[in-house]
């Protein structure tokens, strides 16, 4: 087992944390890890107040264990934060935006612990001072939103200390038991994936969308303003397509081209068939038709060294054992203890 801050908190058996990824991170998704041990997080984006309270109904059908619904601060209503209240959800995650004190109080007051998604020193400290329950940082790694100030492995220990003794997760590159053990060391409590996995069984993802990631090599990945009508002008990390290499360079030019094509095709949304427009921010999801060369392909730079789709129990449980195995191993044999002895 590995012990810190965040298992002891949550009552978890291993410190990770999946991504509460828009459209593809759902309630199986969610289930299926925190029953690993972990915690998973399904996501609240374009979901209307009413369908929030069906998603936590179905996730706590699915597991008995903590879980947590994430955010994005802009598209949430005051109606979202009552029904978090009145379910007394285990965790609420905001990105993208500091809440309302107001929101953070009433989630508080009823039992739920409040966490927020940031990408600076600046932000982390701001969210400090509001008295957020954890922080999560993401490096300039990691998949989908993100405007982070530097890489994971660099903003974390400057975080680590202005916030201490908060706790801190790392989000971003973090696929592996030898990412988790970076991490650790680093000083975060515990480590949330997105891209890991979006690869995985029970990620909501169109079969093309996981092929996608597990066939793009380093460097296939880039942060663009390129999508999203719904939230215009927002750094990304998306995979290259043909819509990236066509128009990444001319974005202002692409806003007003997107105004006047045809969708570029169409998926299921709330049971309902609706049409995905050109540089929308819509990911490909199980029933989504169309050309994927002209989708937003969110993906963080670990897709490069992921290798096959599995089941989401078993990337925590590989994850684990690769952490314990690394600290057991050949970390502890870096040192001997007659070297350790020596020092006493």
């Amino acid at each position: 087992m590995l012990t810190t801050q965040i298992t002891q908190t949550y009552r978890l058996s291993t410190p990770i944390i999946s991504a509460g990824m828009a459209c593809v991170a759902t309630p199986k998704l969610a289930a299926a890890v925190s029953n690993a041990g972990g915690m998973g997080t399904f996501s609240a984006a374009m979901v209307d107040p009413e369908g929030l309270r069906s998603l936590i109904g179905e996730t706590r059908k699915l597991t008995r264990y903590p879980f947590g619904v994430d955010f994005i601060t802009g598209m949430t209503q005051t109606e979202h934060i009552a029904v978090c209240v009145a379910e007394q959800v285990p965790v609420v995650i905001f990105f993208w935006a500091l809440p309302s004190a107001d929101w953070v109080a009433q989630l508080q007051n009823s039992g739920t612990r409040v966490w927020m998604e940031v990408g600076s020193v600046a932000e982390a400290q701001d969210a400090k001072a509001m008295g957020f329950d954890a922080i999560i940082v993401q490096g300039a790694e990691g998949g989908g939103h993100n405007r982070a100030e530097a890489s994971t492995f660099n903003l974390l220990p400057a975080v680590c200390r202005a916030v201490a003794p908060m706790p801190v997760i790392a989000a971003g590159g973090i696929i592996d038991g030898k990412g988790l053990v970076a991490a650790l060391a680093l000083g975060a409590e515990a480590v949330w994936c997105g891209t890991r996995f979006l690869a995985s069984e029970e990620a909501f993802a169109h079969p093309e969308y996981k092929a996608r990631v597990l066939h793009a090599k380093l460097g296939d990945t880039t942060r663009t303003t390129l999508f999203g009508p719904e939230m215009p002008g927002q750094l990304m990390r998306v995979i290259r397509n043909r819509a990236v290499h066509q128009w990444g360079d001319r974005i202002a030019e692409a806003m007003g081209h997107s105004q006047t094509q045809p969708p570029i095709g169409s998926t299921i949304v709330g049971g309902q068939t609706v049409p995905v427009p050109k540089f929308s921010i819509i990911l490909p999801m199980p029933d989504t038709t169309g050309d994927f060369e002209e989708m937003c392909l969110t993906a963080g730079e670990s897709s490069g060294n992921i290798t096959a789709v599995k089941s989401a129990g078993d990337i925590v449980r590989e994850m684990k054992n690769e952490a314990l195995d690394l600290i057991t191993g050949r970390l502890q044999a870096i040192v001997p203890e007659q070297s350790l002895a020596s020092t006493r």
